[in-house]
């Protein structure tokens, strides 16, 4: 057996934060794949099913975030399994939204999920990094993570939602890399920017006006040999 752990903050007035993201991949894996439905049990919602021939738990922690480590701990004790078999979605602020990359162990990032997650378990298990974006400074990372994802943010999160269900049974297997290139080719299809190149795109030469491309150019002013005006000018430049 295999756990999956989607983390978040359980309530409606969080359904939709970015912080949700977690709870919001362990949904479209159990509609995806017909995952039993959800019941209450190690202080959260789980529902069973399978993945790549693996029996897996679906999990969501009920404790709120910075106590996730209590439920996903109580569940691997229960079936008496290693941290290794233990597999977490969870948002990343430190990834471009729409990023996702998968990674064994590692420090919490300062995510209060993660944080209590390796008190309960230790870190030597999967974590499924779901990019978020970053607000750009620090005091409004608080905010932005408790914020709800924005209309525009549909674009991609629905198709990264569909991505990471569709290719959930290639974590099963431990095959972490086809997973995340399967998550990159759906959104690259899609046409749904990741963030690779933050960078605004170069400005094209700036070009003359189409009544100054056909305006016919004009020869040089003759300047008069003779007469009062080439007299004043030989004496203005000193010429004789």
């Amino acid at each position: 057996m295999l756990v999956f752990a989607g983390l978040g903050n359980p309530g409606a007035k969080y359904q939709n934060n970015r912080h949700n993201v977690g709870f919001m991949a362990a949904d479209a894996i159990a509609r995806r794949h017909s995952f039993s439905p959800w019941s209450k049990k190690f202080q959260g919602l789980i529902s069973e099913g399978t993945l790549g021939g693996e029996k897996i738990l679906l999990i969501k922690p009920q404790t709120f975030m910075n106590l996730s480590g209590q439920s996903v701990g109580e569940a691997l004790r229960f079936y008496k399994l290693e941290p290794s078999a233990l597999t977490v979605f969870y948002d990343e602020i430190d990834l471009a939204a729409g990023k996702v990359r998968v990674k064994v162990g590692g420090g919490s990032g300062g995510h209060n999920g993660i944080r209590s997650l390796d008190q309960h378990v230790g870190n030597a298990y999967r974590r499924v990094r779901i990019g978020v974006g970053h607000p750009g400074v620090k005091e409004m990372v608080h905010g932005h993570v408790l914020g709800d994802f924005a209309k525009a943010d549909r674009e991609w999160l629905d198709v990264l939602l569909d991505a990471i269900a569709d290719d959930a049974g290639l974590l099963a297997k431990g095959d972490d890399n086809s997973f995340m290139n399967r998550i990159t080719l759906a959104l690259r299809d899609k046409l749904v920017p990741t963030g690779d190149d933050d960078r605004p795109p170069p400005k094209a030469p700036k070009q003359q006006s189409h009544i100054r491309q056909a305006r016919p150019q004009q020869p040089p002013a003759k300047v008069p040999e003779s007469g009062p005006m080439a007299a004043m000018l030989k004496k203005l430049f000193g010429k004789d």
